[in-house]
């Protein structure tokens, strides 16, 4: 929806299209301009030096760019074409109007303008009248003239020639004004506006996309689990496909943390009819954990079914009854603050229109209830004395029939609905008198025919305002004046009440709208109408459904699993004044917590009459279960899998259950050779594998408008394709470019990597200051530390000896690396970490020198020659590659800088430029 001022900024390009100087290099030059403030191309406006507006300008308004610009515009109407005809047109009636001009010995303009607004001036002060007489005398004169041979008619005649030329030129003017409206937005749209992104990103160089410009909406990546975000990826279809395929059953998810298995969960639930969503327990306690799961259930169908969940509260019945009370006497106090006043004010103004109809029918009225009573009187005597025979049978049989229509729910819904039926047929009736009692009212219509036109129009025009306004007042635009923005509602409420009340003023002031709400008969036509309505909408009204025993069940159910009931009875007797006999007894009755059987077979039974129902609807019914891959172990989760296996396979219900990949990897094996819960729990599995390089760049552009390709490549690598850390790192990118204060890819990249595995490393250095080293292992420890060390050096931007320091370490264990061979005295468990920690810096710096350095989309495409190695998916692959083994993670690296010619061994006496200060305290020029 286009907001105010955006409306008014396209009238206002109209305008100034319709009023310049029809020219077609002036319509391209301000539609270029206009192109330039749009949000693509303004966003990329001075990014980097000589792309100026004026810049972009000049370049888009030469021939080459023009042409190209107006090449894109498919005008299949032919707007152009016209444009220039107009043009052409226009110029000719412009040359025949100069012409007429010097042929004329007088001045057209007081000749021929003076004399037209003094006839139009007669027209609107004295009517057609007298401009007709006039007319008819200046023709006279004229024809005299004509007769004559005057001068003066030879003289009139060239100013009437030049007249009518400059009309025919504000014809084609207007005309060539409105082809110049019709090809500059024909123009802008299809041509310029794309053109002006070409030419910007042409002027912008090398990596046009690795410019980071924040200036679109980012909140998709600071709500992770926002539903309008899900984007359909391989997973959603493959699970939406296998759901298709069987009907109920149990259907496992699998995958690595972060892989977006919850969303998936979420996905499927929000798109299920009917769907639950439960998260397994930190801990093993299957039993908590169905009866959390039986009232997860208990209120999604209550809520389903638009009742409300029951809450359960320590207040002392008094204070319920009290609550209540307040709540109804509330309501009935707002209902009688407006219908009291309302009734008064009705009875009021309708009592004596009311009481003269009751006293001139009353008569009638009682002639034909006594005449009515006597009639069904005296059939009832004939019948009990057995004069009408067939009257009594007809009578039996329908007492008989009502006596079997006792338990028909259909026979009683058509009695109730027969008094609602007839009242509001009565009020329909009430409708059709007062429209003919309208109809042959000739007062009224007497009346209608003395209102003026000029009344009616006036009348009319600010009817149609004020329905004008009314509508406006409902739009959700905004209006910006200067730093303040004004709604339309703002804006068109005040002018709706005006407007309206301007047109109550008026309509009331008339004589004639005056005699016509006198009429007599006018407050007796309200009162009926008002009675009519009241009928009508007693007519439509319609009883609640009543609670269905579903809904009740569940109800019941809630208060057994969320509350323990205690009742307890005492009896006591007691005779004789003196001597006392007597006896007293007390009894207790308390529930016991449902046992975990009991919690089967309740949940099992009431979610088969829930699926059960949907399913008569052609309802999915989903049940969810999260975080069961969190239970610890994979010997836990199979552990939870047994216990609530009994509450799968309920028939027409889906069960989806989140679970790790070694219990995922547990089913593909069955059978082979052992058995295991896996085998008789699930019907299938998913396995949710992370996303590849083209779903996480459609995952973050709709997150995101300012994470570009390049953007989402970086953070797709980071990542390994996992959509926790996806997200994560957009958002750390964004970051980055606040802390480099740069919109380069080399520089935000630059700071991300590097701070990413000064985090890592840090990490890495704790775990291995847990083991012992001695001074023949201190070499690759020493060269560890130093490199943590610059990692964290307090320095924004100096040009420091990180590289050969990083280089070093992160060709630890290659063949030829001299400390490989160095250290034979390493624990397993030390060097272990040492490879890891190595890997992860090697692939660090391989992001780097590919990131971190211009002319990225060339040397992609250089790279890409090597084949799937020169893929930047393969950056990703090398990052899970890291999750399994560093060894085999190096090998994948080696070939990945193969593909893209980096050197495989350290380089020596070249170091990482970070962006220079003038004011670092460590480093100074």
């Amino acid at each position: 929806m286009r907001t105010l001022e955006s409306q008014l900024e396209i009238w206002y390009a109209r305008a100034e299209h319709f009023f310049s100087v029809p020219d077609p290099e002036g319509v391209f030059f301000r539609c270029a301009g206009a192109s330039l403030a749009e949000r693509e191309a303004a966003r990329l406006l001075g990014r980097r030096e000589g792309v100026s507006r004026s810049a972009v300008l000049t370049r888009m308004c030469t021939e080459p760019y023009r042409e190209r610009a107006i090449d894109l515009c498919d005008d299949v109407l032919g707007s152009r074409v016209r444009f220039e005809r107009a043009c052409d047109e226009l110029a000719e009636a412009a040359i025949a109007y100069g012409q007429a001009v010097d042929e004329a010995e007088w001045d057209w303009r007081p000749v021929c303008l003076l004399p037209a607004g003094g006839l139009f001036f007669l027209l609107l002060i004295w009517g057609l009248l007298i401009p007709l007489v006039l007319l008819v005398a200046a023709a006279g004169v004229v024809t005299w003239l004509h007769v004559r041979g005057s001068a003066v008619w030879s003289n009139l005649r060239q100013c009437l020639r030049a007249a009518a030329a400059k009309f025919r030129w504000l014809v084609h003017r207007v005309s060539a004004g409105m082809c110049a409206v019709e090809w500059a937005e024909t123009l802008q749209r299809e041509g310029t506006g794309h053109a002006a992104v070409v030419v910007i990103r042409e002027m912008l160089g090398e990596d046009p996309d690795s410019l980071l410009v924040r200036d679109g909406r980012e909140d998709g990546l600071r709500t992770p689990r926002a539903a309008h975000y899900v984007v359909e990826n391989a997973a959603l279809l493959q699970l939406k496909r296998k759901l298709q395929q069987i009907e109920g059953g149990t259907i496992a998810i699998c995958g690595p943390r972060g892989s977006g298995k919850t969303t998936l969960l979420e996905s499927a639930v929000r798109a299920a009819d009917f769907g639950v969503m439960a998260q397994a327990p930190a801990s093993y306690t299957p039993h908590d954990f169905l009866v959390s799961l039986s009232v997860r259930l208990c209120q999604t169908y209550v809520r389903d079914s638009g009742k409300p969940v029951p809450e359960f509260t320590r207040l002392s019945p008094f204070e319920r009854l009290g609550r209540r009370l307040r709540a109804v006497g509330k309501r009935v106090g707002r209902w009688a603050l407006f219908a009291v006043p309302a009734a008064a004010l009705v009875v009021l103004g309708s009592a004596a229109s009311v009481r003269a109809l009751y006293s001139d029918n009353l008569p009638a009225g009682a002639h034909l209830v006594s005449v009515a009573s006597e009639r069904v009187s005296r059939g009832g005597v004939q019948m009990w004395q057995g004069h009408s025979v067939t009257s009594s049978m007809l009578v039996t049989v329908v007492g008989l029939l009502w006596w079997r229509g006792r338990r028909r729910a259909g026979v009683v819904r058509v009695l109730l609905q027969i008094p609602l039926v007839f009242a509001g047929l009565l009020g329909l009736l009430l409708v059709a008198a007062v429209a003919r009692d309208l109809a042959t009212d000739k007062e009224i219509f007497f009346q209608l025919k003395q209102v003026d036109t000029r009344t009616s129009l006036v009348l009319a025009v600010l009817l149609i305002a004020w329905e004008s306004c009314r509508t406006a007042k409902e739009s959700e635009g905004e209006l910006s004046i200067g730093p303040y923005e004004i709604s339309a509602r703002g804006v068109f409420r005040p002018l709706t009440y005006l407007v309206g009340g301007l047109f109550l003023v008026l309509l009331l002031r008339n004589d004639q709208v005056q005699a016509l709400l006198a009429n007599p008969a006018n407050p007796l036509r309200l009162a009926a109408l008002v009675v009519a309505a009241l009928l009508l909408r007693i007519g439509l009204w319609k009883p609640g459904p009543a609670e269905s025993p579903l809904v009740m069940r569940c109800q019941d159910y809630l208060y057994r699993l969320q509350t323990v009931q205690s009742s307890s009875n005492a009896l006591s007797s007691s005779a004789a004044q003196v001597l006392t006999l007597g006896t007293a007894h007390t009894s207790a009755l308390s529930t016991l917590p449902v046992s975990f059987p009991d919690l089967v077979d309740d949940f099992r039974r009431l979610l088969g009459l829930i699926a059960a129902e949907k399913a008569r609807a052609g309802k999915v019914v989903v049940i969810a279960i999260d975080e069961v891959d969190r239970l610890g172990s994979d010997t836990q989760a199979l552990a939870f899998l047994s216990e609530i296996k009994a509450i799968l396979g309920v028939p027409d219900v889906y069960y989806l259950i989140s679970v790790a990949e070694d219990v995922g990897a547990a089913f593909v094996r069955r059978g082979l050779p052992h058995r295991d819960v896996t085998d008789s729990s699930l019907d299938d599995i998913l396995h949710v594998q992370p996303s590849t390089l083209e779903e996480s760049r459609e995952i973050l552009s709709s997150r995101s408008e300012t994470l570009t390709g390049p953007y989402a490549a970086l953070a797709h690598a980071l990542s390994g394709g996992g959509l926790r850390d996806l997200l994560r790192y957009g958002l750390q990118i964004l970051e980055m470019q606040e802390k480099s204060q740069s919109n380069e890819l080399t520089e935000i990249s630059r700071h991300l990597i590097l701070e990413e595995l000064s985090e890592t490393l840090a990490g890495f250095r704790t775990l291995l200051s847990k083991h012992q080293f001695t001074r023949s292992t201190s070499t690759i420890l020493g060269s560890f530390g130093a490199l943590v060390r610059d990692l964290q050096l307090p320095c924004p931007c100096a040009v420091v000896s990180l590289r050969p320091t990083l280089e070093r370490f992160a060709f630890y264990g290659t063949a030829d690396h001299p400390d490989t061979a160095a250290n034979p005295d390493l624990v397993d468990t030390t060097r272990q970490l040492i490879e890891e920690a190595s890997t992860y810096a090697y692939f660090s710096l391989t992001l780097l020198d590919i990131f971190s350095s211009s002319g990225l989309d060339r040397r992609t495409s250089l790279a890409a020659a090597f084949g799937r190695e020169g893929d930047l998916q393969r950056l990703a692959d090398a990052r899970q590659e890291l999750g399994i083994s560093p060894y085999s993670a190096r090998t994948l690296l080696d070939g990945i800088r193969a593909a893209w010619t980096l050197p495989l061994q350290p380089r020596i006496n070249e170091s990482i430029p970070l962006q220079r200060a003038s004011d670092c305290s460590i480093h100074t020029a």
